[in-house]
């Protein structure tokens, strides 16, 4: 049994095996002394390797969500393990391979998710002067694209707020304080390999309807982005997410440039001191459902240049305030509503 559970840890030496024995997920060797403290479990031993015994700490199967759930907020990524085999007729080990690799920025489960906020998967692609950045919302099928100046990259992150990095690995300065980061192979952002894959996912010849000609270096990080979160699913073949079918290309002059520093200062989210109130967010958010919370997120931290969309939205939200009757109607129909989002996406994959 320990020869399989090595074998299958091999394959996932950054992650921590969950690895099903009965009731429990057990965890193992340096996985098992790393997450009993995170998690406020019991550390045990089973058997000896070599006359020490092994480090052993588990969990039960059907309270795994919440111990996840604990991992993630602390940046752990977690691959777990079942049983696929029948142990009636199993001689020896019970065949097991891994089903699901949760990550910070792959969630999709509600359990794991925060219902007010996105969890974006990010990844840059560096240059000397300039770098490409691509980023998934996976919860809701949304790709994004932007090349940029090395200089913003920084003002870049803080505007996205990712739930994990990815970057190749020798990129010097690319970790971000309290994100979870990940090194990938250089290979995964080769250019022509990552055009291969977008097209395949969108089911296009090419990239040129997206505009995706602006953005080369973006093209090469949404690339490895797409392999990346295609691995965590369990499915690498093209087209595999059948909830992503375009993708959007940012430019400089779509958004108000705001630097970290302001950012940080202006409390759009979060106080100075890292907490989610007092802030803009919080005394402007009286939103029906965790979709409109989401979405008023993205506005806050996204401010348009675009004025004819900002008087639209204006206009919209004064027609409301004109007809208190209607708007209580509105309310009372949102209400019953599900995040179909959410929801939509789940069945996807």
């Amino acid at each position: 049994m320990m020869q399989q559970y090595l074998r299958i840890k091999a394959e996932h030496p950054d992650k921590l095996v969950f690895y099903r024995l009965g009731d429990f997920y057990e965890l193992f060797y340096d996985d098992a002394e790393r997450a009993a403290p995170l998690l406020d479990i019991t550390l045990t031993a089973r058997g000896a390797s070599a006359g020490t015994p092994i480090p052993m700490a588990g969990v039960p199967y059907h309270a795994v969500e919440q111990y996840l759930a604990k991992l993630i907020k602390l940046g752990e990524s977690v691959a777990i393990c079942e049983q696929i085999g029948d142990p009636a007729i199993s001689k020896g080990p019970v065949d097991r391979k891994v089903t699901r690799i949760v990550t910070p920025g792959t969630l999709t489960d509600a359990g794991l998710l925060e219902a007010k906020r996105d969890c974006l998967l990010v990844a840059m692609s560096p240059s000397k002067q300039r770098v490409g950045l691509a980023w998934l919302n996976l919860a809701a099928g949304q790709l994004r694209l932007r090349d940029l100046p090395a200089s913003e990259l920084a003002a870049e992150l803080e505007r996205l707020a990712p739930s994990e990095l990815l970057y190749p690995e020798g990129t010097e300065g690319a970790g971000r304080d309290g994100v979870p980061t990940r090194a990938l192979p250089p290979w995964q952002f080769d250019p022509d390999t990552a055009v291969r894959r977008l097209t395949a996912q969108l089911g296009t010849h090419d990239l040129a309807a997206f505009g995706a000609a602006d953005a080369p270096l973006a093209v090469q990080a949404a690339g490895a982005l797409l392999h990346y979160a295609q691995a965590t699913q369990q499915t690498l073949q093209p087209g595999s997410f059948s909830h992503i079918r375009t993708l959007t290309v940012e430019h400089p002059g779509d958004y108000l440039a705001l630097d970290a520093a302001t950012r940080r200062n202006l409390e759009i989210t979060a106080t100075l001191r890292g907490e989610p109130a007092p802030t803009l967010l919080s005394l402007l958010d009286a939103c029906t459902t965790a979709a409109g919370s989401r979405l008023l997120r993205h506005w806050l931290t996204n401010p348009l240049r675009a004025r004819e969309i900002a008087g639209a939205r204006h206009a919209a939200i004064a027609e409301l305030m004109l007809s208190r009757e209607e708007r209580r109607r509105l309310d009372a129909e949102v209400r019953r509503t599900v995040d179909v989002e959410r929801i939509a996406s789940r069945i996807a994959l």
